[in-house]
């Protein structure tokens, strides 16, 4: 029998580093762990702060999701001061954040995601070198239209907020920008452009067309019929995807999360997936089980974070992050925290989306290939299709007659949460106001749910329990691990450099 191998993956590309390691038997992946080696101590940061200085300081968390955690903060402050923004203003909060998570949305799937199909352990299969040719890091056709159309598209937010990254237009009650007809008008002409990109190059179709899909067999037949469809992204990515059996790896706990957003204004024409204040429904689901979603069950867990130990998990209001770190208790092993809803991990991100929306491609899709890599990046690619036309539509709809601002009477003493979906899920702050300034501040992000450690019970976070069972051909190029933890979006990208020591196999993932 060959040795047992153990391979360590860091995965650090943007910020922060998490560090992936595989127990491998036989070839095949038999134990995981994943472990955040990088403390920053925002909510720590932020005790002792003025309230609005959330707004500034934690969209500098993250410079691709900026969007999403101002989002969250504003909304804290919404909740706490009772601030009700005018119709317009959501709009504009929602137009922006999902113009954020449309440019994310491809730009991981192409240029990190893909990545990964023009590793030399594929160049035995057919159609190798048209991935090479499309996906290669900086060079690749789809590579270079991506980064150049998503650039365009990000304008957006620049006109309506000022910046990108690190926008801080939104406050309680509203936004600080009055987008005039002229500016909305221009950002129409931006997406019409992105769009019409978009369907021709990546989907090879209309997105009604995408909208329409109900089964696997209804894709399949879509990708077959016409020359658009068939040189499109979509269809290569779909074709070389399963000749890489990522339909079959990945499929970890089968729980999803989803805090539901992008609240429907008062007056739109746009409806949501369905009933309910949200376009993108909130929920909690296991084993194809729905049901609704309720803050007060979220807790975190430290028994295996480097962080001072209480029973069991605790509510983000009444949270503790104590650092508490020692190299010689082999029990705790990572930064992070470890999210659970009702005692139990769940993965979060746009296939939770989906099956909160329980869009009939992506249910029949779950039936038949599980939450595998695939299907988990499918979402990723697809959901623009869902969110271009509702971003068009809250801009036409928008007059600003109402104003864009309702002033609230001051920021009291208070506690409150601000929950939203960000590019790659579920997205939570939950804040105290005490004496005028942050008492308390506790964030839990989607990388969070995701690359979880183990909790206080031994279960394993999504990541690492979507590991399990993994065919590894290679220690010294473990592709496969790549394709899995990726799939997550995880906040973090990277290639791979292997090095030795002893018997294991490190991979430095660095591409930046």
């Amino acid at each position: 029998m060959p040795p047992t191998v153990t391979i360590n993956a860091p995965l650090n590309r943007v910020e922060g580093d998490l560090e992936v390691t595989a127990e491998i038997k036989d070839g095949v992946v038999a134990d995981a762990w994943c472990s955040g080696t990088m403390y920053r101590g925002i909510e720590k940061i932020l005790v002792g702060r003025g309230p609005m200085d959330g707004l500034v300081i934690t969209p500098r968390i993250c410079g691709i999701c900026s969007m999403s955690h101002l989002t969250a903060a504003a909304k804290a402050l919404d909740c706490i001061t009772g601030a009700a923004p005018p119709p317009d203003a959501v709009r504009m909060r929602n137009v922006l954040l999902m113009t954020e998570h449309v440019q994310s949305d491809l730009r991981h799937t192409f240029l990190t995601f893909a990545g990964d199909f023009t590793n030399p352990a594929h160049s035995g299969l057919e159609h190798y070198d048209e991935a090479v040719k499309r996906y290669e890091p900086f060079k690749g056709e789809t590579v270079l239209e991506v980064l150049r159309e998503s650039a365009k598209l990000l304008e957006i937010i620049a006109i309506i907020g000022g910046q990108w990254p690190h926008s801080a237009f939104m406050v309680p009650g509203g936004i600080v920008s009055a987008p005039s007809s002229r500016s909305r008008l221009q950002c129409k002409m931006i997406l019409r452009h992105f769009r019409e990109w978009y369907e021709k190059r990546i989907l090879g179709c209309s997105i009604e067309r995408i909208q329409e899909l109900a089964s696997l067999e209804g894709l399949e037949a879509l990708l077959d019929e016409g020359h658009s469809s068939r040189v499109s992204d979509l269809s290569f990515f779909t074709s070389f995807s399963r000749s890489l059996g990522l339909h079959q790896m990945g499929k970890g706990h089968g729980a999803f999360i989803c805090y539901g957003a992008l609240e429907l204004p008062q007056g739109t024409a746009i409806k949501g997936a369905k009933e309910g204040p949200f376009l993108i429904p909130a929920g909690f689901s296991q084993g194809g089980r729905l049901t609704e979603f309720d803050q007060a069950r979220v807790a975190e867990h430290v028994a295996h974070s480097w962080y001072e130990d209480y029973s069991g998990g605790l509510h983000p209001a009444k949270g503790e992050t104590r650092p508490y770190a020692t190299g010689y208790e082999a029990k705790k092993y990572s930064w992070a925290k470890a999210p659970r809803y009702d005692g139990l991990p769940a993965e979060t991100g746009p296939l939770a989306e989906m099956v909160m929306a329980e869009r009939p491609l992506f249910r029949d899709l779950l039936d038949k290939c599980g939450p595998s890599a695939f299907v988990r990046q499918l979402a990723r690619l697809l959901r623009p299709a869902w969110l271009i036309p509702v971003i068009d539509a809250w801009l036409e709809e928008a007059t600003g007659e109402e104003g864009f601002y309702n002033s609230p009477e001051g920021i009291q003493d208070g506690e409150g949460f601000g929950l939203t979906q960000a590019s790659r899920g579920a997205l939570g702050h939950w804040v105290r106001i005490r004496n005028g300034a942050i008492d308390h501040y506790q964030i839990i992000s989607p990388t969070g749910w995701n690359a979880s450690p183990r909790d206080s019970s031994g279960t394993r976070g999504p990541i690492e329990e979507a590991l399990l069972g993994t065919t590894v051909r290679d220690p010294e190029n473990p592709v496969e691990l790549g394709f899995v933890v990726r799939s997550f979006d995880v906040c973090l990208v990277c290639t791979v450099h292997a090095l030795h020591r002893g018997n294991r196999t490190v991979l430095r993932m660095n591409r930046a």
